[in-house]
């Protein structure tokens, strides 16, 4: 039974996501439907919680001050809605919650970066193809090939 839900559960989520920790600060760039529209929406801030890292229902809990006002946003990483999200800055933290920034405000509320790779933690490995697959494709693109070739000749 747990075989099942794992095949279908892994149906679900996405090839690569990038590995945010708490602490970071990221931009999460997030498809925003309104009518018959479509648009991205950028939301930077402060990584306060990460939740079930390697499954399907990982999120993430950003926070950021609009307005002199505190906003969180919950982010499921494996989302279609969720296009990228791209960490900016890594800071130390010793904790996996960090609730107490919510009270912080200016300097207080500051963290000391941290020196990382940026390019390196931001790019995703890219879709690894079975050579079955590759050899079913120039299959079928051999076959169209030959259709065209003999309704042209015809």
């Amino acid at each position: 039974m747990d075989s099942i839900a794992r095949k279908y559960s892994a149906q679900f989520k996405k090839d690569a996501v990038v590995d945010v920790q708490s602490g970071d600060t990221v931009k999460v760039h997030q498809k925003i439907r309104e009518g018959s529209k479509e648009r991205v929406q950028v939301f930077q801030g402060l990584v306060i919680r990460t939740d079930n890292k390697n499954s399907h229902t990982s999120r993430i809990t950003v926070r950021r001050i609009a307005s002199g006002v505190g906003v969180e946003k919950s982010f499921l990483l494996h989302s279609p809605l969720v296009v990228k999200v791209e960490v900016t800055k890594r800071s130390k933290v010793r904790r996996n919650y960090l609730t107490y920034m919510r009270t912080r405000t200016g300097k207080a509320a500051r963290l000391t970066g941290v020196d990382f790779d940026r390019n390196a933690v931001n790019e995703l490995p890219e879709k690894v193809v079975p050579a079955d697959e590759i050899a079913a494709e120039e299959m079928n693109k051999d076959a169209k090939v030959e259709k065209e070739t003999s309704k042209v000749a015809a």
